[in-house]
């Protein structure tokens, strides 16, 4: 590939190679291609390759950039093909690239040189520790939730220091306490967790102006991908590598792709580019390579609804393309099947299957599309993690199954210790042995077992959707995931499934259909395993399928609180994040290179009830030119004629 293959404006941010260079580059728009060829023009240039340095999210993103430049300079003749001892651009991911200079410096810091890093595990293991020595009562404050607090108020840049002006609560000062003997003993251990392996560069940087001045100096000219996704230590952590004497800092993002806000992505850092260096040079990609006319179209109208973003209108030279098919259905179950036969069909048709993918807002509504699959026999692979291997999920199995067999133990260790109510490994491993167990713990172990005996009870005279409802409240699940992150939230939709997947057993007593129900959902589990690593449909939630593309992309779950997904928990949100929901949908759509199907249900069971839907606002984003509305399609056993 040379830069002959470039477009107009790729060519422009090719040859800008001096000053500050904000590239904004919609979905499909090359951005990969534009970044390798700018960095072989300035290596051909007569720069030192070490000077050029590149920053990714990913080691997959490195490792791919890498190839394609070297192989670049090799085919300019600028590099040996084949040489190790080839001098080679810096391309890191930003924790590689923190620990590469806390080596670097490691004497000088009081580090080793090649520092232990604390995995996530160990990292929580020593904040027990510190909550055990700080007298604090683990089962009122969980470590796992400390430590997460903890790894996002560094991911913002706040210090320890900077955490303590800002408390405000009993639970925050905790925070602090945990958080200063935490830092204490990594001090000891001579070690990094992966937060600090960019927050202590950044702190080096700062407070020590000749290493500052040598990583100025060492790289001339600076690359950040996906700059839109950049969180406040990673913000801080580039603007003080770059050189003021001449700016040499290119960044490539898109306003329309920041999707990880709840991860603490920061979309003002890309937003305010132009404000933090002085002449900065603004460049447009905006010709797509990878979708029809007709994909892009949607895309360009479903996003200049936000506000809180820099414009672009992408095209393509690719041609219409075929019709946007919205498809309806009646409830969520004939949607999975809709899918999945049409799925079927177009892999009769000599679709490859890993060219198809569907894409859905929350993991939950995974369970219903994986048994439409299984039922239609279409292969499929899901990225992530299966919905009866979900913690959550067994969770709440293991209280109906330990509720039928007291002498499981399995199930009897994660009712114990789910929700936390003070029963601790000791005591579960007494009671497994028969052992004597403190009165206190008595008579929270025999709390358990009167529920679950509750459960036994009601299995005899309630539906088991009821029972699964009852599971999830009265257990303490429900308050505690609700009381937890964006991610417990997610995990309390995933245990509410349970409910509306068991409806369907309703007009049979649960004492009848219990057994049937448990050997149903151990053999799906089994069967999705079988299908692991076949050659299948793409089944992945939107924030997953970020990067990747597809001939053939189904949305589904086009509903008013399902997709834009409402906000549990009512917190507040600012208006970055309001409209994150409809970046979320422009990514989804940009997924699609051929063909794009939008499907939504009349009908869904939301927590075992049945409730009618408002089609997405999306679907108004559709223009009724390039529309094409499919019939209402009903499910009937034994397979329906499909309406496409």
């Amino acid at each position: 590939m040379s830069s002959q293959t470039l477009n107009q404006k790729q060519q422009e941010a090719v040859l800008h190679t001096e000053g500050p260079l904000l590239i904004l580059a919609g979905a499909g728009a090359g951005k990969t291609k534009t970044i390798t060829e700018r960095i072989v023009e300035i290596i051909k240039k007569g720069t030192d390759p070490r000077s050029v340095l590149a920053v990714t999210f990913t080691n997959k993103a490195a490792k791919e950039m890498k190839e394609r430049i070297v192989s670049r300079l090799e085919d300019e003749h600028v590099i040996e093909r084949e040489n190790p001892y080839n001098p080679t651009p810096v391309i890191k991911t930003f924790h590689s690239l923190g620990l590469m200079m806390l080596s670097e410096q490691s004497e000088r810091l009081g580090l080793l040189k090649h520092p232990t890093i604390l995995d996530s595990s160990d990292s929580l293991s020593i904040i027990k520790k510190a909550v055990e020595q700080l007298g604090i009562d683990p089962k009122t404050h969980d470590p796992s939730k400390i430590r997460s607090i903890i790894s996002r108020e560094k991911g913002d840049f706040v210090t320890l220091s900077d955490y303590r002006k800002k408390v405000a609560s009993a639970h925050m000062d905790i925070v602090a306490s945990v958080w200063r003997v935490y830092d204490e003993e990594l001090k000891r251990q001579k070690a990094v967790d992966f937060d600090d392996l960019i927050v202590r560069a950044v702190h080096m940087l700062e407070d020590h102006i000749d290493i500052r001045t040598q990583y100025q100096k060492r790289f001339k000219y600076i690359h950040v991908d996906e700059y839109q996704d950049t969180n406040g230590s990673q913000y801080a952590f580039v603007k003080l590598l770059i050189d003021p004497s001449n700016n040499n800092i290119c960044v490539v993002g898109d306003t329309d792709q920041n999707i990880y806000s709840w991860r603490g992505a920061n979309l003002r850092n890309i937003l305010n580019f132009e404000k933090d260096f002085a002449g900065t040079k603004t460049i447009l990609l905006e010709e797509n390579y990878r979708s029809t006319g007709n994909i892009l179209t949607l895309a360009n109208v479903a996003i200049k609804k936000n506000t809180v973003r820099q414009e672009k209108n992408l095209f393509t030279s690719q041609g219409e393309g075929g019709k946007i098919n919205v498809m309806p259905s009646w409830d969520e179950q004939a949607e999975g099947e809709l899918v999945a036969e049409k799925c079927k069909t177009l892999i009769e048709e000599g679709q490859d299957p890993r060219n198809i993918a569907v894409l859905y807002r929350a993991n939950f509504q995974s369970r219903v599309l994986e048994e439409a699959f299984i039922r239609a026999n279409v292969t499929y692979n899901l990225l992530g993690t299966k919905f009866f291997e979900r913690k959550e999920v067994k969770d709440v199995m293991s209280y109906l199954r330990a509720a039928m067999n007291r002498s499981s133990q399995p199930d009897l260790k994660r009712v114990f210790e789910t929700p936390k109510r003070g029963i601790g490994k000791v005591t579960v491993a007494k009671i497994f042995a028969n052992e004597d167990i403190p009165a206190s713990a008595q008579i929270k172990v025999g709390k358990v077992y009167d529920f679950l005996d509750k459960i036994k009870s009601a299995v005899e005279t309630d539906p088991l959707s009821h029972i699964m409802q009852m599971i999830i409240v009265d257990s303490g699940m429900e308050a505690e995931m609700l009381e937890g992150s964006s991610e417990d939230r997610e995990r309390l939709e995933n245990a509410r499934e349970l409910v509306s997947l068991t409806i369907r057993y309703d007009d049979t007593p649960a004492q009848d259909i219990i057994a049937q129900f448990l050997e149903e959902t151990a053999l799906q589990s089994d069967q999705d395993n079988d299908t692991k690593e076949k050659n299948g449909v793409r089944l992945m939630t939107i924030h997953a399928s970020k990067g990747l593309e597809f001939d053939q992309v189904f949305i589904v779950g086009l509903e008013h609180d399902l997709f834009p997904h409402k906000n549990i928990g009512n917190r507040k949100q600012s208006k970055e994040e309001e409209e994150e929901e409809r970046r979320l949908f422009y990514v989804a759509v940009t997924r699609a290179r051929k063909h794009l199907y939008l499907c939504y249900a009349e009908l869904r069971t939301i927590f075992g009830q049945k409730q009618i839907n408002a089609p997405s606002e999306f679907l108004d984003d559709v223009p009724e030119d390039i529309k094409e509305l499919h019939d209402l399609y009903y499910k009937q056993n034994g397979g329906a004629v499909v309406y496409f």
